[in-house]
C-alpha cells in the first residue's frame, strides 16, 4: 500500500464525519457564507462584489459536494456525457 493510499484510508472516517455534518448543518453554513460575503462587500464598499459573489458561489458548491447534494452524475463519479447540438453524425 502506497503512502497516498495509506493517507486516504486514514482520512476516510474524517471525510464521512465532515460529510454528515455538511448534510445536517448545510443551511446554517450557507447562511454564514452569505452573511460573511455581505459583511466583506459592505466593508469594501462594493469594490470587489463580483469576486465576492464568485467566491461565495464556489464555497456553496463545495458545501454541496461535501454533502453529496449533486445530481446523479456525481453519485457515480462520472462526468456527464457531452452533448452534440449539431445533431447525430451523418450516415456513411
Amino acid at each position: 500500500m502506497g503512502l497516498l493510499d495509506n493517507m486516504k484510508a486514514r482520512l476516510a472516517p474524517a471525510k464521512d464525519k465532515v460529510s454528515d455534518l455538511a448534510r445536517q448543518h448545510g443551511d446554517k453554513v450557507q447562511h454564514g457564507i452569505d452573511k460573511a460575503a455581505k459583511a466583506v462587500d459592505e466593508r469594501t464598499k462594493g469594490k470587489y462584489s463580483d469576486r465576492i459573489q464568485a467566491g461565495t458561489g464556489k464555497a456553496k458548491e463545495a458545501m454541496d459536494r461535501l454533502a453529496h447534494k449533486e445530481g446523479p452524475a456525481a453519485d457515480t463519479g462520472q462526468a456527464t456525457p457531452p452533448t452534440h447540438p449539431e445533431g447525430p453524425p451523418p450516415a456513411s
